[in-house]
């Protein structure tokens, strides 16, 4: 007597393969809906951002030449820091409670899924970065040199590397406790160390060497370029090509490391 088996759907594995722009935008649309029903998530991304940077204006109200000095920079970091948070738990959340599970267990390959909370929080990025871009700029009256469209320009890829990190980091991770875990691992070594606080040339050669590898340094870099001068210059181009070229590389690292199940 011949038997015949039949796989579980819950156990098929992920479909793989180029990217399927249906599924994709069909799984960001799923994400937003989610989030439009979350107004608290939506105010800390769009509007902490711009908080921190009214306060920063403010506690240099003496010395306003600091600001301009430290406020581009910050206007790219703000953004960067909300997005990983709050990507890394809205992301842990799906797989804590089955969600994520239920997704891959449907033809939507484990790329189409990362992709889509990728343009989802992506298309928040944007409203974010340019919040902060029009209030520091318009209302705060931080000085720059260069073009406003390439400050803002920065602050999303800064916005969009915070969601890719989130993302990345959600996959090791298994409370959302553990994923605010990870924000002193991940993103205040590079806060230190990224030419905020002193030039880059000036710190320890080893740290130095670190720094150099770390996307948040051309993030930075990226904004004192626009700071201090008016055209675009061949060291923007770098600086913006490497931190989009580390949050595409993040993503993929995620979609690589998409577990089925959590422990």
């Amino acid at each position: 007597m011949t038997t015949t088996t039949s796989t579980s759907p819950a156990l098929r594995p992920a479909p793989t393969g180029p990217l399927n722009p249906a599924r994709t935008t069909a799984t960001a649309a799923r994400v937003l809906r989610q989030l439009h029903h979350d107004p608290r998530t939506i105010a800390l991304m769009l509007l902490v951002p711009c908080l921190m940077l009214f306060l920063l204006r403010y506690v240099f109200d003496g010395s306003p030449r600091t600001f301009d000095s430290i406020g581009a920079s910050l206007l790219g970091i703000f953004p960067l820091i909300t997005m990983f948070l709050v990507t890394s738990i809205a992301t842990l959340r799906e797989r804590t409670s089955g969600t994520l599970e239920r997704l891959l267990a449907m033809p939507l390959g484990k790329g189409d899924l990362i992709a889509g909370y990728a343009l989802a929080f992506g298309t928040l990025a944007i409203i974010q970065s340019a919040l902060a871009t029009a209030l520091a700029l318009w209302f705060l009256g931080l000085d720059v040199t260069g073009s406003p469209w390439l400050l803002l320009l920065v602050a999303l890829l800064d916005a969009l590397l915070g969601t890719a990190l989130g993302l990345f980091v959600s996959a090791f991770a298994a409370s959302e406790f553990q994923a605010v875990q990870f924000m002193p691992a991940v993103i205040f070594p590079q806060l230190l160390l990224c030419g905020l606080f002193t030039p880059r040339d000036n710190m320890h050669p080893a740290l130095e060497a670190i720094s150099n590898v770390l996307p948040m340094s051309y993030a930075v870099d990226g904004m004192n370029e626009v700071l201090k001068h008016t055209d675009l210059t061949a060291n923007f181009v770098r600086d913006a090509l490497i931190v989009a070229g580390c949050a595409l590389l993040v993503l993929g690292l995620g979609a690589a490391t998409l577990r089925r199940r959590t422990a």
